[in-house]
C-alpha cells in the first residue's frame, strides 16, 4: 500500500520545455482541471458521505430489512464518488493519513480485516465516536472498515436490535469518511490554498517553480493511476489464467463494487483529461490522440460496466472474463498512447513508477 500511496515519485522527467506550439499555458491547463474536475468531484464525494452518514442514522434509530439497503445503497454511492476522485492521489487528501484513512487497501495479510473484526468483538465504545476513532489505525475508519460492517459476517444484526454497536461503529466510520472528504473539499476551494500553488507555479512556489513540473504532475496522475488500476486492483485478483484467479483479493467484493469502483477509476481519468482540455496543447498532427484517448477511455468504462454482480460469478464466467481481459487490455493501451506517444508530444522523458517494487 505505502509502495502505491508513495506518490507522487513522479513517473516523468522533463526533458524539454513545453514546445513552440504549445497553444495553451500551464497554468491555464491546470486551472481547468481544478476547476472542472478536482473541486466539483470533491463536492460529489461530500454529498454522498454526508447521505451515507444520515443513512447509517436511521438504521441505527430504526433498524430494518429496508433501511440496511438504503445504506447499502448509500455506501455504493460514496464508493463510486470516491473511486472517481481518488486519482487525485497528492494535496490535501494527502495530509493526515486522509488517503490511507479514506481507504486501506490493499489489505494483503488481512490485518485491517482483523482490526475491524477486533473492535466488533471487543465493543470498545471509543469506536463509535468519529474524533476518536480518528485517531485509531488507519484501516479501521474507511471505505473497507464501513464494507465489513455493511456486508461481513454477522450483518444480520445490523437490521434488528441485537447488536447495536455493530451499526453505531459503521455510523462513526461514516461520519469520519464524511468528514475527510468535508475537508479536503475545504482546503481544495481556499484561494491560497494547495489548488493555487499547483496552478500559479513560479519561481517562489515550494512545489511547483514552473509550468513544466505543473504539467508533469497532472500527467503523471493519468499514468500512474492507469498501472494502479490495471497492475494492482484489476491484476490483483485476475490470474494469468483462470485458475490463478483470487476473487477475495479484488476490492469490495463484498459488496459487489468492484467493477463500479475500475469504472468511476477510469471515468475520473477521463473527466480529468477533458476538463483540462491537456489535448488542446497537442501539435496539429497529433490531435489525433487526445479523441483516441478518451474513446477509450469510454470503452474501458462501458467494459467495466458490463462485469456486474459477485466478482467470483463474473471470474467463473468465461464472457464476462474475457470483459475483464479486455478491460486489462484497453488500460495497456491507454498506458502506451498517454505514457509514450503523448508525453514525447509534450517533451517528457518517462521515468520510474510509484509502483515500483510493488
Amino acid at each position: 500500500m505505502s509502495k502505491r500511496l508513495a506518490a507522487f515519485a513522479l513517473p516523468l522527467f522533463l526533458a524539454t520545455s513545453l514546445p513552440a506550439w504549445a497553444a495553451v499555458k500551464a497554468s491555464d491547463v491546470i486551472g481547468r482541471a481544478i476547476d472542472g474536475f478536482v473541486r466539483p468531484a470533491y463536492s460529489s464525494l461530500d454529498e454522498h458521505a454526508a447521505s451515507l452518514t444520515q443513512a447509517m442514522h436511521q438504521l441505527c434509530e430504526t433498524p430494518s430489512e429496508k433501511n440496511l439497503e438504503a445504506a447499502r445503497s448509500a455506501f455504493s454511492g460514496t464508493v463510486e464518488a470516491w473511486s472517481v476522485v481518488e486519482i487525485i492521489a497528492f494535496g490535501p487528501i494527502k495530509e493526515n493519513n486522509r488517503l490511507e484513512r479514506m481507504l486501506y487497501w490493499p489489505d494483503r495479510k488481512s490485518i485491517g480485516l482483523r482490526q475491524v473484526q477486533a473492535i466488533l468483538a471487543s465493543k470498545d465504545p471509543s469506536a463509535t465516536n468519529p474524533a476518536q476513532l480518528a485517531q485509531k489505525s488507519v484501516a479501521m475508519q474507511g471505505l473497507g472498515a464501513l464494507e465489513y460492517v455493511l456486508y461481513g459476517d454477522g450483518v444480520e444484526t445490523l437490521a434488528g436490535k441485537d447488536d447495536p454497536y455493530r451499526c453505531a461503529y459503521g455510523m462513526a466510520v461514516a461520519g469520519n469518511v464524511e468528514t475527510m472528504a468535508g475537508d479536503v473539499r475545504d482546503a481544495r476551494q481556499k484561494p491560497d490554498g494547495f489548488a493555487s500553488l499547483w496552478a500559479n507555479p513560479g519561481p517562489k512556489n515550494p512545489l511547483y517553480r514552473d509550468g513544466n513540473e505543473a504539467v508533469t504532475e497532472l500527467v503523471g496522475v493519468f499514468i500512474n493511476e492507469l498501472e494502479m488500476i490495471r497492475d494492482v486492483r484489476l491484476k490483483g485478483f485476475l490470474g494469468a489464467k483462470p485458475d490463478a484467479d483470487k476473487p477475495k483479493q479484488a476490492i469490495y467484493w463484498r459488496s459487489q463494487n468492484t467493477t463500479a469502483s475500475l469504472a468511476a477509476n477510469l471515468s475520473g481519468i477521463d473527466q480529468l483529461f477533458q476538463a483540462s482540455q491537456l489535448g488542446d496543447a497537442l501539435p496539429a498532427d497529433a490531435q489525433w490522440m487526445a479523441e483516441s484517448i478518451h474513446i477509450q477511455l469510454t470503452n474501458g468504462v462501458t467494459t467495466a460496466k458490463s462485469v456486474s454482480g459477485s466478482i467470483d460469478k463474473a471470474l467463473a464466467d468465461p464472457a464476462l472474463r474475457d470483459k475483464l481481459e479486455h478491460f486489462a487490455l484497453i488500460t495497456s493501451s491507454l498506458s502506451t498512447l498517454i505514457g509514450t506517444r503523448m508525453t514525447a508530444e509534450f517533451g517528457l522523458t518517462a521515468g520510474f513508477s510509484s509502483l515500483d517494487g510493488d
